[in-house]
């Protein structure tokens, strides 16, 4: 495949704000120019991850990572340079040319998760095509109109049918076999069942199937809904893919991948119960909403929630079963994520959101999506009610206690005040009576949350690119280094370098200059080059030509404040500070080879007075380093 042309990869670039694209995967809060949010590449406890919308790049000021857009989906998703620009191009719905097309999206390095995420996607469109294109695949195309689903949305949503076709028809695994996918690879899939003589027969048959994907839209599994009405009782209405090396139940969220877009705009999700309800509501114009998978609702899907929004919606069904798996989710995320706002909206009970549509229209389901949130407590004191007769003494007292226990876990007084009020007037109450019972309960205690894990894909990710000493990856927060004299003098000369073209004459023309640290001289070397036949200074276009490590040391160059009223001064001291300190490196690298040559010959009075030497000049150079620029 031939190499995307410079020209076209800086077309892509600027086509994008990268605060949009980094904002899929991590929080963002304006401060100032730039927006910040925690790092996704360490845990980060306080924000320390900056992105500079009008420079294109990202910093973190904890780990020191950094780079454009391109190089946050290369890092975050583990792709390749051709395969981030491709992400890039499709979210600035821009045609990238047909010959530089091809790189799936977030391919994992792994070949064999490769082919596994190959044989889904033929296996989605093989499905897909036997239910809207063939007689095969008729009567489930009517129960999913029937159900209120339009062309447009089994189109987006790529829903097809599994045939049954008798036990010797297996329309898939001879579908696979011609296509030359590897015996093993399809047993490691989940899409057969392997028989006792080996041999391997579908999975799915006679089911509506739901393909399943990943948070970038790749099919990782699928769910199958039965279509024959008279199917035994011990046929199961749904049956998923079994657990592979692409899918892990417990961190996969059925739409995430178009629900957390339109997150962005709104700034929560909507958890609904199952497929058809995130697909009906979708067709409805709400595009926020989520489902686990079956019936489980997992702390891993909490925490990769926690990390897309700061709000959780919860909508279920307002009957019991759903009022019950309601009060299961709130406790979950309050367990798992205390920092995650929750909504409840409760649909009318019996009233699934494709037939509330049907019934009412999409305005009004939208409509009510907006209006009927409640906060956990209002849901709670309703959901206390279920069962009691609240005109009978005894279950009126057993509501009241149990009501006080639920207010008093409110971090507001104001808060609190509120809801007594309301109880007090509802019952004909005292209200200071109430606070007199609620101030005599047990304070609740703090449960400290997990920390929520960076490994949005289920996959394990490759080893992180090499970083230079100072970038620290790992699951403690790391502790940032100061800058020793020379790094400072050659990131302040750097930026100077730069942003100043009088500077850049000026150091062009010493043409004995080189930095002491070799990657600096060839940072140094990369943006002298850029210059060569660009005007003006792009961070985020130098940034593409540089690996991950250099990217962070220009993104630190990028984060030094500079003194412009008196930059020949402060120009003429870096340079003194690097001009002291180039002869002196070069000076340890002739005294160690002159200890070399000295140890292969025996000389051993020369070796004790060379390594003498040597101890000194490493002495020099070290306070030298501990100096900082006045």
């Amino acid at each position: 495949m031939p190499k995307i042309p410079e020209e076209l990869i800086n077309r892509i670039r600027s086509a994008v704000n990268i605060a949009d694209v980094i904002g899929q995967d991590v929080q963002l809060q304006k401060q100032g120019k730039n927006l910040v949010g925690h790092c996704p590449f360490h845990q980060d406890n306080t924000p320390s991850f900056s992105v500079n919308p009008e420079k294109q790049f990202f910093y973190c000021f904890s780990c020191h990572r950094s780079g454009n857009v391109f190089s946050f989906l290369q890092q975050y998703h583990h792709l390749s340079f051709p395969e981030a620009v491709e992400e890039v191009a499709k979210f600035a719905n821009l045609q990238l040319p047909q010959e530089y097309q091809g790189h799936p999206q977030a391919t994992p390095e792994n070949p064999e998760q490769a082919q596994l995420l190959k044989i889904h996607a033929e296996a989605t469109k093989l499905y897909h095509h036997v239910l809207v294109n063939t007689p095969a695949g008729k009567l489930a195309l009517q129960y999913l109109t029937q159900r209120g689903m339009t062309v447009d949305l089994i189109n987006q949503f790529e829903l097809g049918y599994a045939p049954d076709l008798g036990a010797d028809k297996q329309i898939l695994h001879e579908y696979a076999q011609k296509a030359g996918f590897d015996y093993q690879l399809l047993r490691k899939s989940g899409l057969f069942v392997e028989r006792h003589d080996g041999q391997l027969r579908d999975r799915f048959h006679g089911r509506v199937m739901y393909p399943i994907k990943d948070s970038h839209g790749q099919v990782i599994a699928f769910s199958g809904r039965i279509l024959e009405k008279k199917a035994s009782a011990n046929t199961p209405k749904y049956l998923n893919s079994p657990e592979t090396d692409i899918f892990n139940k417990r961190r996969t969220l059925f739409n995430l991948n178009l629900a957390r877009e339109a997150a962005r705009e709104v700034g929560h999700l909507t958890l609904f119960e199952g497929f058809m309800d995130v697909i009906s509501a979708y067709g409805a114009g709400v595009k926020t909403g989520i489902a686990s998978m079956g019936t489980s609702f997992t702390s891993e899907q909490v925490q990769i929630i926690a990390r897309q929004v700061k709000q959780l919606n919860i909508a279920y069904d307002g009957d019991e079963p759903g009022q019950a798996a309601i009060d299961r989710a709130l406790k979950l995320v309050e367990d798992t994520a205390p920092n995650l706002n929750l909504r409840v909206v409760q649909l009318p009970a019996g009233l699934d959101p494709d037939e509330y549509v049907q019934k009412y229209g999409a305005i009004k389901f939208q409509d009510y999506m907006e209006h009927r949130e409640e906060t956990p407590v209002d849901f709670r004191l309703s959901y206390l009610r279920n069962g009691l007769n609240l005109k009978k003494q005894s279950d009126l007292i057993a509501y009241l206690k149990a009501a006080l226990q639920v207010i008093r876990v409110i971090p507001d007084p104001l808060g609190q005040s509120v809801y007594l009020k309301k109880l007090a007037t509802e019952f004909g109450l005292d209200q200071g009576s109430l606070e007199r019972q609620l101030a005599e309960l047990p304070q609740p205690q703090v449960v400290t949350p997990p920390p929520i894990e960076d490994n949005p894909h289920g996959f394990d990710p490759p080893p992180a690119p090499e970083l230079p000493e100072k970038v620290i990856i790992s699951n403690q927060p790391p502790v940032a280094q100061p800058l020793s004299k020379t790094d400072r003098a050659a990131q302040i000369l750097l930026k100077y370098y730069c942003s100043d073209q009088d500077i850049r004459y000026q150091l062009d023309a010493r043409l004995e200059f080189r930095f002491p640290q070799a990657s600096y001289q060839h940072l140094y070397e990369v943006i002298k080059d850029y210059f060569s036949d660009q005007e003006k200074f792009d961070v985020a276009a130098v940034m593409d030509r540089l690996e991950p490590a250099a990217q962070t040391l220009l993104g630190q160059v990028e984060k030094q404040l500079v003194n412009e009223e008196e930059k020949q001064q402060v120009v003429k001291d870096c340079l003194f500070v690097l001009d002291q300190e180039f002869p002196l490196a070069q000076k340890i690298e002739e005294t160690q080879a002159a200890i070399n040559e000295a140890s292969m010959i025996g000389d051993t009075d020369q070796l004790v007075r060379l390594t003498t030497e040597l101890v000194q000049l490493y002495q020099r150079q070290q306070s030298m380093k501990t100096e900082e620029i006045n």
